[in-house]
């Protein structure tokens, strides 16, 4: 009998041990399952409020700076309107420049599956109001610049070998990206006259990561990039001229910043929220100056994201 006693008294301290030992265990891997989304999800809302401060300050643009191109004034690549437009008895025409070298672009693709719903909205809305005075971007071409190898402001030559050893190499790149599901977290116009989307990340690969690991593979690239490494914008249109406002609207809106404002809120009203799915890089050679955008010659190779470990 106590024998009997004997083990069950240790058999109950051998019970306590295993079970403060198990709670002991599921209280460190929880705190480390937490520790570790924690660390994980942090750069991904601190580049989204970084993205959200850019937004803010691009929206802000038109009302610091006015309607600048209505007198014909730079974009945001450092040419002025009337390097890249015509605007010849109220229809715009783009001016293709050859460019020598050759543009090296590294850019998200939207499919038209999005893309063309986008394109529907900004045309219904803005149409009527300018006519032929506006540029829209061609929907079968919506993109988001990520990263140049050479650009027109810092050209970067390279021989045919060199070209494909960095589409190898982007290539490689690409298959170690997640696809992309954003949200359009608004539409502002810019005082250069640009109609911009600007995007947030739900999940996939950060831009911030997409682009420092094209600078990894492409390192002579120019080390002054275009763009803010954070931003996940895209081009939708470009207004070249003076909106055609009736009678009403111009009594109603006691300036025309004010209209700009009124056409961009209908548009966000109908696109706020928008969500896309983005799975492919390009790299885009462009033989002239902003093909992408005017719809000039290019040639693109194109590379699904393919989220393998590397």
């Amino acid at each position: 009998m106590a024998r009997v006693r004997h083990w069950w008294s240790h058999g109950k301290t051998v019970v306590l041990i295993w079970l403060i030992s198990a709670a002991l265990f599921f209280f460190v891997f929880r705190m480390a399952v937490y520790s570790s989304s924690r660390s994980s999800s942090e750069p991904s809302i601190l580049n989204s409020n970084r993205r959200s401060q850019l937004y803010d300050k691009m929206a802000r643009d038109l009302d610091e700076h006015g309607a600048a191109f209505l007198q014909g004034g730079k974009t945001s690549q450092s040419l002025s309107l009337s390097d890249i437009f015509t605007l010849k008895d109220g229809s715009v025409t783009p001016i293709l420049k050859a460019a020598n070298p050759p543009v090296r672009a590294n850019v998200l693709y939207l499919s038209p599956k999005f893309s063309e719903l986008i394109s529907q909205a900004v045309t219904g809305i803005f149409l009527p109001y300018f006519d032929k005075a506006i540029w829209f971007q061609n929907s079968s071409l919506y993109h988001f610049s990520m990263f140049h190898a050479s650009h027109h402001v810092t050209p970067i030559l390279a021989t045919k070998a060199e070209i494909e050893a960095e589409v190898n190499a982007v290539k490689a790149v690409a298959e170690s990206l997640c696809p992309l599901k954003i949200i359009l977290d608004r539409v502002v116009l810019t005082s250069t006259g640009v109609l911009l989307g600007c995007w947030q990340v739900i999940s996939g690969t950060d831009p911030m990561t997409i682009r420092a690991k094209l600078r990894s593979v492409l390192p002579h690239a120019p080390e002054k990039q275009l763009y803010d490494p954070a931003l996940l914008h895209t081009s939708f249109a470009r207004l070249l001229g003076q909106p055609k406002m009736s009678h009403e609207e111009r009594q109603k809106y006691s300036n025309q910043l004010e209209f700009f404002h009124e056409l961009v809120n209908r548009l966000n009203n109908q696109l706020h929220g928008f969500e896309a799915e983005v799975s492919e890089l390009w790299y885009v050679e462009e033989f002239d100056v902003l093909a992408l955008a005017l719809n000039g010659r290019i040639m693109a190779r194109r590379f699904r994201l393919g989220c393998l470990r590397t």
